[in-house]
């Protein structure tokens, strides 16, 4: 049976928990993996699904991440049912205000569905790094005869108190939702785990506009679909849990697990990024029949120069991407974005570096994320000493991440390093 999809990813979040990588771009559009954009895992699952109508409702600090859609996401097609749009937000409410949650958004964008007439609408997340054949999804919420189906995620039950967990019962209908508490009831069958929501929605489009358009006219409601809207629908409506753990993607191995990872905090980023250097790590970005899609760039390849004893450009359990030289620096259990120079006798160790950042002579760097374009001068040690690190302005986690950046202070670095 066809049926016609459309997509809506909401990228509009603030991201103040990745802090100082979200001060001058909104959270999807922060880079990943070396090469990519945290939007590039859901827009990727969504055309890898067959779903290529889709709306990208953005918000705050939206610039970076509508370049980055422009020149990596256009189809350039003559057909009105393939595109990948750019929504900002219009202020289309009665007093006109910005989006007030996840629901109000979509109702200010109400017509863009009632114009598409789909027969589901797919409303996701543009925040997360996970890969998900999102047919599947579909073809449950289908066969279920559901008005909305909430993708689930099982996690340990200790973690409860972490997420919006989902009551379901046997045959997944979803009977109460539970905000993060730590007594929630475990999944069916499974005393040592919960259902956690994943904030992903298949919706059938008329029951959508219905509770769209009763959620706008109570004035008690925040004009969420987590917060307001689900939680009413339980226990009565056909609502349904779908265990995302089930999720098949075409060329990984049968018993392979789905990788799904919230990356809301400095810490979690950061070890989502390292996820990857893995000999065979959970989340496979070299899956020809599930590629990962995103902008391209005309780069040249990745260069290694020099092999003397104490100058010999080399990386180790690292992902360097196109357009970076190692004059003879070392780079160990790192991600390397575009066009990143490590000069001689330098020393990388367990980071993360962003496009275009110059790592100097004999500098040594550990444990940090460099953002866009700051240079690290010759002699440097970062990661060494947090006291000093945090003197010269940067931030520091509690497990000892340096940050150093944020697009706004690019020159402030480069002066503030001596």
């Amino acid at each position: 049976m066809h049926i016609r999809v459309l997509g809506i990813v909401l990228a509009g979040g603030k991201g103040t928990r990745l802090s100082p990588l979200t001060l001058e771009r909104a959270k999807p559009a922060v880079p990943f993996g070396g090469k990519y954009r945290i939007i590039d895992f859901v827009l990727s699952n969504f055309i890898n699904s067959g779903i290529y109508s889709t709306y990208v409702l953005t918000q705050f600090r939206s610039q970076s991440l509508l370049q980055h859609l422009s020149e990596g996401w256009q189809f350039g097609s003559m057909l009105k049912t393939q595109f990948i749009i750019p929504v900002p937000a219009q202020m289309r409410s009665e007093d006109e205000t910005w989006y007030q949650g996840t629901a109000d958004a979509i109702y200010q964008n109400i017509n863009l569905v009632e114009q598409a007439a789909p027969d589901v609408v797919a409303i996701f997340g543009g925040d997360h790094i996970y890969r998900m054949n999102v047919a599947s999804m579909i073809e449950f919420h289908t066969a279920a005869k559901a008005d909305v189906t909430v993708a689930a995620i099982p996690v340990p039950k200790r973690h409860a108190h972490e997420f919006g967990v989902i009551e379901a019962g046997p045959d997944g209908r979803i009977l109460a939702f539970h905000e993060k508490n730590p007594a929630a009831p475990a999944m069916p069958g499974d005393p040592e785990h919960v259902y956690a929501s994943m904030g992903n929605y298949i919706f059938s489009t008329k029951r959508l506009l219905e509770l769209l358009k009763a959620d706008a006219g109570d004035p008690g409601s925040s004009h969420d679909f987590g917060k307001d809207i689900l939680p009413k629908l339980a226990g009565g409506a056909p609502i349904f849990a779908y265990n995302f753990s089930e999720n098949r993607i075409p060329g990984e191995p049968p018993d392979s697990v789905p990788y799904w990872r919230d990356v809301g905090t400095i810490d979690a980023y950061y070890e989502a990024n390292m996820d990857l250097r893995a000999v065979k790590p959970e989340l496979n970005l070299y899956n020809r029949h599930w590629p990962l899609r995103s902008t391209s760039y005309p780069d040249p390849p990745a260069k290694f120069t020099f092999d003397d004893a104490n100058r010999r450009g080399q990386a180790i359990d690292s992902i360097v991407s196109g357009g970076c030289i190692l004059s003879g620096g070392v780079v160990r259990n790192s991600i390397l974005g575009r066009s990143v120079k490590v000069h001689a006798a330098a020393l990388v160790e367990d980071c993360i570096i962003f496009d275009n950042c110059d790592i100097g002579r004999r500098a040594k760097v550990r444990r940090a994320i460099l953002d866009k374009n700051v240079r690290i001068p010759a002699d440097t040690a970062v990661g060494y000493d947090h006291d000093a690190d945090r003197a010269r302005g940067w931030h520091v986690t509690e497990s000892g991440i340096v940050v150093i950046g944020g697009e706004r202070s690019h020159v402030e670095v480069a002066e503030l390093v001596v």
